[in-house]
């Protein structure tokens, strides 16, 4: 005969275990101690089993039924209920473990350590950072329960803080995160898919540059003057003349030098194209480096930090030297060398664009050419590398005298 609820509720404790059934093999175990809790009995291979439904009255009636109905199916698939109950809480505990910031983690470690595709140091410092300011809202959740509102509510914040090209970047990197838990089998489809076009697009802009070759001799001589910390002034004085990128200047080495042979090889991890980048160095540059070889060599990082050697220069120091020589962040930056560079090469009409870009160590999709013009434009970048040290000493030579300290005349 069924169960009621009634029956259910006025059932009391004996000295003995109670068993009262209500059909399909499921039945109330009542204890003596008072508890009443639903069980299934059944078979699996001609093997009886037990299958511990819940307590009463947490599992009403109507609710053991259901999931009795729902074990007796299991069963006519040939499944064990009991079996899938534990699978079921190991996939709980997994996907508890599984949040958001933990899959960060092990995708940046991933990142950092991915052969060729690798992030560079610098990469992965950003990287990292901008995750950061996704898990801040939704690092904590299991990753399977993250919706794509989480997400963009997420970003949002960024984007509130008027951090547009961040709330960009961030949402571009969760993604991958949210990718990556797909092909781990940890996630069914990333929920930012749909949010393509649903930040606000930032303003594109360029690293700020002097190209005008006048006041490009007198940034050269206000960096001469340059009254500071000694590194800073000569980490100023070699970047126009190699024009590689800042993160790559700060974390040079001097094993990674060559000055007998006049050549800067840079590792493939320490590059953006991921690739080994030769710099050949004008005779300026290697006067410049071995005045720095003096202070800092002969091993170790050329240009590290004045709290500890163990460490490169701060990525902000030689933009504050910029900023004390009296150049606003709009005029000048570290990055904008760059610019100086490539501007004057190609308005000079002396050098092929393929070995400007070379130098440059700009990438190449089509990768025979790519192979093509590392080989053929060897030479010529040597002798352009010669050549545009000497322009600069040509630049720095219009005018006697260093021109009159800019700071001052902006206020600082």
């Amino acid at each position: 005969m069924a169960l009621t609820d009634v029956a259910i509720r006025n059932a009391k404790p004996a000295a003995k275990a109670i068993k009262l059934a209500d059909g399909g093999g499921m039945f109330l175990l009542i204890t003596p101690a008072g508890g009443k809790l639903w069980r299934l009995k059944y078979r699996v291979d001609g093997r009886e089993k037990l299958l511990a439904i819940g307590a009463y009255p947490e599992i009403g009636l109507g609710e053991a039924r259901r999931r009795r109905e729902e074990a007796r199916e299991l069963i006519a698939l040939g499944k064990d209920p009991s079996r899938e109950k534990q699978r079921d809480k190991v996939r709980a505990r997994v996907q508890a473990a599984d949040t958001f910031a933990a899959i960060c983690d092990e995708y940046c470690e991933k990142r950092r350590r991915d052969g060729s595709k690798g992030w560079a140091p610098s990469t992965a410092i950003r990287s990292e950072y901008l995750l950061s300011l996704v898990c801040g809202s939704i690092g904590k959740l299991p990753i399977g329960e993250i919706e794509p509102a989480d997400v963009l509510t997420a970003v949002r914040r960024i984007e509130g803080k008027g951090k547009l090209e961040s709330a960009r970047r961030s949402l571009q990197l969760a993604g991958a995160v949210f990718r990556y838990a797909v092909a781990t089998a940890r996630l069914a489809s990333d929920p930012t898919r749909d949010l393509r076009g649903a930040l606000a697009t930032p303003k594109v802009t360029h690293y700020a540059a002097i190209l005008e070759p006048v006041k490009v001799g007198e940034l050269l001589r206000a960096i001469d003057g340059y009254e500071s910390l000694g590194l800073t002034r000569l980490a100023l004085q070699l970047a126009p003349h190699v024009f590689a990128r800042p993160g790559e200047l700060r974390h040079a080495r001097w094993d990674e030098i060559d000055l007998d042979g006049a050549l800067w090889t840079i590792p493939a991890e320490k590059t953006k194209m991921r690739k080994d980048h030769r710099v050949p160095l004008s005779r300026q540059a290697v006067a410049i480096l071995r005045e720095i070889h003096a202070l800092t060599g002969p091993a170790g990082y050329v240009f590290p930090s004045v709290r500890t050697r163990a460490r490169p220069m701060s990525e902000n120091t030689l933009n504050a030297g910029l900023r004390r020589l009296g150049y606003a962040s709009d005029e000048m930056t570290a990055h904008g060398f760059r610019a100086m560079a490539a501007t004057l090469l190609n308005e000079s009409g002396k050098w092929h664009p393929d070995a400007i870009e070379r130098a440059l160590a700009h990438g190449d999709a089509d990768k025979v050419r790519a192979a093509y013009t590392r080989g053929a434009y060897w030479q010529e970048r040597v002798e352009m590398a010669q050549w545009w040290s000497d322009h600069l000493d040509t630049l720095r030579k219009g005018a006697d005298v260093v021109p009159i300290d800019r700071a001052k005349g902006k206020g600082k």
